[in-house]
């Protein structure tokens, strides 16, 4: 075999990085060496002779770095579009759930994304979406139920079963929750388990599932470390989780063997100012963290929970898969100069090489929205003076349950911009049914104007929240015009707006082109008075059912702690 004489010195390798400072992640040293690579693979490490020769100069390599898991649409580019920009920053391969394009497109939105994901210069293995829709307080397009599940794999779509958020089905034993979970077979199997500890964490933990990125407190990562979950530590754009949890490998190096970063939920504008994996990096390192413990956690780690033996790590027969940094030392400063893919480069001197072209033309929204209330449909009748209120909670994605005064105004209840109570209402987008639900929340900022999304997880229906109700009306109907995007109203006036015609989700520009959009919609959300970060992403999760505690879908308030649809007025 070729690779075996190269690997020897025998024969000539295709390429060969001469003078690398390897970052050994099992010795937790530096080694000063050539790496020779055949066909995509590392054939051996020593000295060498090659075709094509690279050298490192004594800089840092590294293996690819891992994502444990993401959603690409929530960065509202398509996945070549994200993959370019993450193997810029020296990602090599991400562990994507598709749940947000599957509840929007049902499978046909899943089979776009494994299609578009094909040849790109970074690997995306997807997860089967495992709740779609998350819970039966949901409305998506159409329900995958375990068939579908196990479709997935046999089309080998799927690599892992993506995270079981609905953990009240699986806690109390739902039979069609565990029959997903049982056509899943035998592959990793990832959570999604919000403050769920004690025996109700025994009884999650016994469907087989085996790691969470919903950890927010320290107290809680331990206990299900404890447990034998895999801690995926959450580093996104909303909800940055990692220096809360990084105590739990300072007490122990160790844990590092269980715990990998992740980043959940990014947009185009963090990838772009902030980076990927590598800001995570650089966050470890300043909080002192060892640098090869760090650089375990999104290399080996997620490589070895997700099955993947053929990369994480720079030894023989592995994927041909690096980065170089541009010193010699792993420093807080984490910059990657160069980026190798299967052997070829594809980032030189931190711009991308080999600039992806290919591009799939996504399947067509197919619903056209024509029921829309009224601003008369969408007043809230006074049926007492206490109501339940969605709390929204800055740098978290969790919420409150609020109970507070309603502001009355000729016999309806209405938006109260003195104690920070806004309008929000949800309207069903894809079977038209006319179906929408209308609450109150409390923390945006809002006092005047609306700001709307069909990025509403998970069922992706629309939501505005808005001072008055003409100016929510008026973002309705610009969501349904548009087919699903973004909106900021005011009054019968569209402010702004961004079209997202990939599942009213994602859209086909270029990174620096979404994220200038989505930089201009935030500007005008902050004119209605919002001042929390993040806006549209905040947004969104108040309609993510199985998340405590209040929140809001087509089908009314829902409470998952307290067993599902709660009222409006409480007293």
């Amino acid at each position: 075999m070729r690779i075996a004489d190269i690997a020897r010195g025998d024969t000539p390798a295709e390429l060969v990085i001469k003078n690398a400072r390897i970052a050994n992640i099992f010795t937790n040293e530096y080694e000063l060496s050539d790496v020779a690579v055949y066909s995509g693979k590392i054939a051996g490490i020593g000295k060498y002779d090659g075709d094509v020769v690279y050298d490192a100069e004594g800089r840092v390599l590294i293996p690819g770095m891992i994502d444990g898991h993401v959603h690409i649409e929530d960065t509202m580019m398509t996945p070549g579009a994200f993959a370019e920009i993450a193997a810029l920053h020296g990602t090599s391969a991400v562990m994507a759930d598709p749940h947000e394009i599957s509840n929007a497109l049902g499978m046909s939105g899943l089979q776009y994304m494994f299609r578009a994901s094909q040849d790109l210069p970074v690997d995306v293995f997807y997860g089967a979406p495992s709740c779609v829709p998350a819970s039966d307080y949901e409305s998506a397009y159409e329900e995958l139920d375990m068939t579908a599940i196990h479709s997935m794999f046999m089309k080998e779509y799927t690599w892992h079963l993506a995270e079981m958020m609905n953990y009240p089905a699986v806690i109390n034993g739902d039979a069609s929750v565990w029959g997903k979970i049982l056509a899943a077979g035998d592959v990793p199997l990832t959570g999604h388990a919000p403050n769920v500890t004690g025996y109700a964490l025994n009884a999650y933990l016994s469907a087989g599932i085996s790691s969470d990125h919903e950890c927010n407190e320290l107290d809680e990562a331990r206990e299900k470390l404890k447990r034998g979950m895999w801690i995926m530590i959450r580093e996104g754009a909303s909800f940055p989780n990692l220096r809360t949890l990084l105590p739990l490998i300072r007490e122990n190096v160790l844990n590092a063997s269980r715990c990998m970063i992740v980043s959940d939920d990014i947009t185009a504008r963090y990838l772009l100012e902030q980076g990927h994996m590598d800001v995570k990096m650089r966050i470890m390192l300043e909080e002192g963290i060892n640098p090869f413990v760090a650089l375990r956690m999104v290399t080996l780690s997620p490589a070895e929970y997700f099955r993947l033996s053929d990369r994480g790590i720079i030894a023989p027969s592995k994927l041909a898969d690096f980065a170089i940094l541009d010193s010699d030392v792993i420093d807080e400063k984490f910059t990657v100069n160069d980026v190798f893919k299967n052997g070829r480069q594809i980032v030189r001197d931190k711009e991308v090489f080999s600039p992806y072209e290919q591009e799939h033309i996504a399947p067509a929204i197919k619903t056209r929205i024509t029921k829309i209330p009224s601003v008369e449909d969408i007043r809230v009748k006074a049926e007492g003076k206490i109501i339940n209120a969605i709390g929204v909670t800055k740098g978290t994605v969790l919420t409150k349950t609020l109970e507070l005064e309603a502001k009355i105004e000729n016999g309806y209840a209405v938006s109260d911009s003195e104690h920070n109570i806004a309008k929000i209402v949800v309207l069903e987008r894809h079977r038209n049914t006319g179906r929408f639900a209308v609450g109150f929340v409390h923390g945006l900022g809002i006092h005047s104007g609306a700001v709307g999304s069909s990025v509403a997880h998970d069922a992706h229906n629309f939501v505005v929240a808005g001072y008055d109700d003409e100016s929510i009306i008026t973002a309705l109907h610009e969501l349904a015009d548009m087919g699903g995007g973004l909106v900021v109203s005011n009054g019968k006036n569209v402010t702004e707006k961004f079209a997202l015609p990939i599942g009213g989700l994602m859209s086909y520009l270029k990174p620096e082109e979404v994220s200038r959009e989505l930089t201009i919609m935030e500007d005008a959300a902050v004119r209605t008075g919002i001042l929390i970060p993040h806006p549209f992403m905040v947004l969104s999760f108040l309609c993510l059912s199985v998340i405590p505690e209040l929140r809001i879908t087509d089908k009314g308030y829902i409470d998952i702690m307290k067993g599902g649809i709660q009222k409006v007025f409480v007293r």
